[in-house]
C-alpha cells in the first residue's frame, strides 16, 4: 500500500514536470525595458525622491507578470540611487505598460562633482542597470542595461 502511494506520488510530479516543460517553449521573447521619465517629487537638503517612469513592452502572446525590479541609476558613473521595487503588476501579450516607482537618494555626498557635471554644458551619461524578475509559477531573471544621453539644460526647471 506504500509503496501504491509513494508511486502516485512520483508519478503526479514526473506529469507536473512534464506540464512545465511546455510553458519554457523557445518562441519565448524577452521584454523590453525603457526609462522613459524622471520627475522630481521632493528635493531637500538631505533626501530627495524622484518618480522613474518605466515602460515595459512584452512581444510575446502571453501574459507576463512582473514581480520585482532591482536597478540602478548612475549619471556619468556617479551612483545616483539603487534600489528594489516590488511591482507585483502584470503586461499583457503584445502590450506595453508603464509603471512609477520612487526612488529616494541623499545626492549631498555627490553635490560638488554632480554641480559640476550640470555646469560643463556637456551631454551627461546614464546608465539604468537591473534585473527584473518575472512569473508566478515559473521565474525568469531578466538582466537589463539601458543608457544614453541628457543635456544639463533639460533638467532645469522653466
Amino acid at each position: 500500500m506504500l509503496a501504491l502511494a509513494r508511486l502516485s506520488v512520483l508519478s503526479a510530479l514526473l506529469m507536473l514536470l512534464a506540464g512545465c516543460a511546455g510553458w519554457w517553449r523557445s518562441d519565448w521573447r524577452d521584454p523590453q525595458v525603457h526609462l522613459v521619465k524622471v520627475e522630481t517629487v521632493k528635493a531637500r537638503l538631505l533626501q530627495q525622491e524622484f518618480v522613474l517612469h518605466v515602460r515595459i513592452d512584452n512581444p510575446n502572446d502571453s501574459r507576463l507578470f512582473i514581480r520585482n525590479l532591482d536597478y540602478s541609476v548612475r549619471l556619468n558613473n556617479l551612483l545616483l540611487v539603487e534600489d528594489e521595487a516590488s511591482l507585483w503588476r502584470s503586461v499583457g501579450g503584445h502590450a506595453r505598460r508603464t509603471f512609477k516607482i520612487t526612488a529616494r537618494t541623499n545626492l549631498w555626498e555627490h553635490l560638488k562633482p554632480l554641480s559640476k557635471l550640470l555646469k560643463s554644458g556637456e551631454p551627461l551619461h546614464y546608465t539604468l542597470q537591473g534585473e527584473l524578475n518575472t512569473g508566478l509559477l515559473i521565474f525568469r531573471s531578466l538582466h537589463l542595461s539601458r543608457s544614453g544621453e541628457i543635456m544639463p539644460g533639460d533638467l532645469k526647471p522653466e
